[in-house]
């Protein structure tokens, strides 16, 4: 496990904090510890586009490649619910 910062290996640079955020969530769900990242200015004015906007996602080294096969894998829509369209809404709820 990495000790320090410098030790993290970056595996995405998402297009701002949210893209990022949502990607952390990802691979935390599958037991992958990640940092995120933002040049400081960026962060604190909330930039999300252009190069000040990159937030980079990083992990341990020894989960690397599987990050990265994740990513990949989510990318490709192996993680997409065809179903979500399917679901009918509860009734209820709009009473």
């Amino acid at each position: 496990m990495a000790s320090s910062l410098a030790d993290f290996i970056s595996v995405y640079n998402a297009r701002g904090r949210l893209e990022g955020e949502m990607l952390k969530a990802f691979l935390e769900s599958k037991g992958i510890r990640v940092i995120l990242t933002q040049e400081g200015a960026a962060a604190a004015i909330g930039l999300s586009i252009g190069p000040l906007g990159i937030v980079e996602v990083l992990v341990d080294p020894e989960n690397a490649d599987d990050a990265h096969a994740l990513l990949v894998s989510m990318k490709q829509g192996d993680y997409e619910d065809s179903d979500i369209t399917d679901i009918e809404p509860d009734a209820s709820a709009n009473q």
